[in-house]
């Protein structure tokens, strides 16, 4: 079998993904169930709730690109960046999968530095507010957000990034 089962029913083929395939409730339900850091958070902190809160610090021209940032990982899952490093072959199929999802939403390739710099903003919010006393600095490249993250239950963040979107392409 070469394809999964996404939430609403469809046949996806994550190593040849179609833009036609691609369901924005399946990206919100599956980044809703995914925990950040491979689940070595404090609590239970989604995927989904990253993905808002990346929208939500960047310009609304950009806040699209923020909310979809990681949309690839709905369908192939994440790994811990030591490991992606060091495994080529997913990188390319996440590129691969991200720039369909790109395509499909109409958004600009490649993703513009300024939604790194966001999601990296979050990342270093993220590791004071949700993740225990670090055993080495993390030395991120940007400065934590001055509002500290409470964490989503899972069905919040997916709701709450269904109507994101919904904001965000609403013409």
């Amino acid at each position: 079998m070469n394809w999964i089962q996404t939430y609403t029913g469809r046949r996806f083929f994550p190593l040849a993904p179609r833009a036609e395939d691609l369901d924005i409730r399946d990206i919100a339900h599956a980044l809703g169930l995914q925990c950040r850091f491979n689940g070595h958070c404090l609590a239970f902190y989604s995927v989904a709730e990253h993905s808002v809160r990346v929208s939500a610090v960047l310009p609304p021209e950009l806040g699209l690109w923020g909310l979809l940032h990681d949309a690839a990982e709905a369908y192939l899952t994440d790994l811990p960046s030591p490991v992606k490093r060091q495994m080529p072959q997913f990188q390319d199929a996440e590129a691969t999968l991200l720039r369909v999802i790109a395509t499909a939403f109409a958004l600009s390739w490649p993703m513009p530095e300024a939604v790194l710099r966001a999601d990296h903003q979050l990342l270093a919010t993220e590791a004071r507010d949700l993740m225990g006393p670090a055993p080495a600095p993390w030395s991120l490249p940007e400065a934590a957000l001055p509002e500290r993250i409470e964490p989503w239950p899972a069905e919040q963040a997916e709701r709450a990034f269904l109507e994101r979107f919904q904001a965000l392409t609403a013409r």
